[in-house]
């Protein structure tokens, strides 16, 4: 399912990026591929990893594979761009990131939220100091998904997606807000599977953050909220507020000056997933090759992901013990 924006994105960048070799574990997966001249299938991996003239890896496949399908790609001195998230816990993830930057490759993660045209605004805002130091913060995921969504052998478990709302839909929307506040010190959770899904990991979560500044900041994040509303990030400072919601910024400050940017985009919150345009996806992709030709770092470098993986999982062990967690 994830690899459609992604062919389109290849497609539009022809000019920039060979596409060499299309890799599944089954024949099935490859059936009625429309490939470029000159790329080839197969279902034997080692194929890709063992050709000399493959540069980089786009890893689509689902996050506990991850960890043995980029060493291997690491070990035959290729860079990795891969689908959200890293793997599927913390550790994992970690043994990944030492992996690459022990090689010296790039790694980066699809997690497009960041270079969208109002995203990339809000974040200037930030840096520059535009709206103050933080005082509050918010961000709201509610998405929607049938149970047919889960139906899907291993969806939604532990074994194979390292958890649920937060780690598959939520993420893109928190890895963006903690790009913008850094990551808080110490997190309070709540998280459950409500009576709309027949699941193993959670579809509801919720969480307090507190900040080393003083600020607090309220999560939430499902997928039983029919039928999926557009997410959004709340930033509130001393020196004005910026609301982002599905792309759209509007940002008011006490200067008077109203700034509004980007434009309200699908994000995949209803039942279809797949119901957004690939441009993000073919930004992420285009920093990727930039990055690997330039040797500077990824705009969503796999290090940079680390803190999204590391708040999701404060968030659970704060709801299943019933207190806080600091962030270390």
């Amino acid at each position: 399912m994830a690899s459609a924006p992604h062919w389109r994105s290849l497609a539009d960048l022809r000019d920039e990026v060979e596409l060499g070799w299309v890799g599944a574990l089954t024949p099935r997966r490859l059936q009625g591929l429309q490939l470029p001249d000159g790329a080839r299938s197969t279902t034997r991996l080692d194929d890709i990893f063992e050709d000399r003239s493959t540069q980089a890896v786009l890893l689509l496949t689902p996050p506990h594979t991850h960890l043995e399908l980029a060493q291997r790609a690491a070990r035959s001195g290729k860079h990795v761009l891969m689908e959200k998230p890293l793997e599927i816990d913390l550790a994992r993830a970690s043994t990944l990131i030492q992996t690459f930057e022990k090689a010296g490759l790039t790694l980066a993660v699809v997690l497009q939220h960041r270079l969208r045209e109002g995203a990339l605004r809000l974040a200037e805002l930030v840096r520059s100091g535009a709206l103050g130091p933080l005082v509050s913060a918010a961000a709201f995921v509610r998405w929607w998904r049938p149970q047919s969504y889960y139906d899907e052998p291993g969806r939604g478990t532990l074994a194979r997606d390292g958890g649920g709302v937060l780690i598959t839909q939520a993420i893109h929307t928190l890895d963006l807000f903690l790009s913008l506040t850094g990551l808080p010190e110490r997190v309070f959770g709540l998280a459950h599977t409500s009576s709309l899904h027949r699941m193993e990991c959670e579809d509801t979560a919720a969480a307090l953050l507190q900040f080393a500044g003083g600020a607090s900041a309220v999560v939430q994040a499902t997928t039983a909220a029919y039928p999926g509303y557009a997410e959004r990030i709340e930033l509130n400072g001393t020196l004005g507020t910026a609301t982002y919601e599905s792309g759209e910024l509007k940002a008011q400050l006490i200067s008077g000056e109203v700034i509004q940017t980007g434009a309200r985009q699908a994000t995949g919150g209803g039942a279809d997933p797949m119901a957004f345009d690939h441009a993000p996806h073919r930004a992420v992709l285009q920093d990727f090759v930039r990055a690997v030709r330039s040797g500077s770092p990824s705009a969503t470098s796999g290090r940079s992901a680390l803190a999204v993986q590391r708040v999701i999982e404060a968030i659970i062990a704060s709801s299943s013990s019933g207190g806080g967690v600091t962030i270390r």
